[in-house]
């Protein structure tokens, strides 16, 4: 069967811990779904009007994370991690069971989502899946910070700027292409916070569940973290992480070129509403194996990261 069919998880997967933001311990569980059921989100601790799609008309909040919200409020934040692993490993379809607002932060990064979910092993469906594919160029500013969005052959290639004072972080650049190349890196690398900014954050309600265990914290010319930096690009790299996950509220995966300095979620976002609401700018082609290779498929996730 073709690995450009559709896939989703043979297995449920558990997780449990704090919630980045809200300071909460939260379950989730991800457990396999039909075909063409997308990726769907579901409150158990509420009876009604719990579902909630991560599509970015859904994207409610972009600060410090991406939180999606239905029409009845009901909300789920710091969706990112996971649906950049879930896009990392191709998966398609899968219901997510969560007991409160936010998706457990574990260790600040994707690893243990990818490490659990490719123990859980993925069924492959009879159904082909779909990709978009950018057709034309799409920019947004905001100040001196853009991102944009360009045709690309046969991946999606992101390119992300950083532009820090701090001399630890400084200006970092990379280039990645999604689905060719050793992701390890990105997926490895945790979110990260300048310690001056820690009193503000919790000021404003948010970080309450924020620690060493799960952040890279940044103290001028020292990282308080005992074990230091995982790669020598984490920080730039965490971005593209959070890129990754952002892009897939599209609901598919990608064929184009992104270019951003200094974004964010809050960029991403913007610049998916901008491209979707021209049609010139984009095509969601159904793909079959004979008319696309299997590189759009990152089959080096499988040993980059166990």
């Amino acid at each position: 069967m073709s690995l450009l069919n559709q896939k989703t998880l043979k297995n449920s997967v558990e997780f449990e811990g704090i919630g980045l933001h809200s300071g909460k311990l939260v379950k989730l569980s991800i457990k396999p779904s039909e075909p063409d059921t997308g990726i769907v989100f579901k409150r158990i601790d509420l009876k009604n009007n719990n579902l909630v799609y991560p599509n970015y008309l859904n994207v409610s909040n972009t600060s410090l994370n991406t939180t999606i919200s239905n029409d009845f409020g009901v909300k789920v934040s710091t969706i990112e991690h996971l649906m950049c692993a879930l896009f990392s490993l191709g998966i398609d379809n899968a219901l997510i069971e969560i007991d409160n607002e936010e998706v457990p932060i574990l260790d600040g990064s994707a690893k243990e989502f990818i490490e659990k979910i490719l123990i859980a092993d993925f069924t492959i469906s009879n159904k082909p899946i779909k990709i978009i594919k950018i057709n034309k160029k799409v920019e947004f500013k905001n100040g001196e910070k853009f991102i944009s969005i360009e045709p690309s052959k046969l991946s999606l290639d992101i390119e992300f700027e950083l532009k820090y004072k701090n001399k630890i972080i400084g200006n970092q650049k990379n280039k990645i292409n999604v689905y060719n190349d050793e992701l390890k890196d990105i997926l490895n690398s945790r979110t990260f916070c300048l310690y001056e900014d820690i009193e503000m954050i919790k000021k404003n309600g948010l970080a309450k569940g924020g620690s060493l265990d799960n952040a890279i914290v940044v103290k001028d010319e020292n990282i308080l973290n005992e074990d230091g930096l995982r790669n020598s690009k984490e920080f730039v790299n965490h971005k593209i992480l959070d890129c990754i996950g952002d892009l897939f509220t599209t609901g598919y995966r990608i064929i184009g070129h992104v270019k951003c300095s200094q974004g964010g979620h809050y960029l991403t976002n913007q610049m998916l509403r901008k491209v979707f609401k021209n049609t010139d700018n984009f095509s969601i082609i159904e793909i079959q194996e004979r008319n696309l290779p299997h590189t759009i498929i990152n089959r080096s996730i499988l040993r980059s990261i166990a």
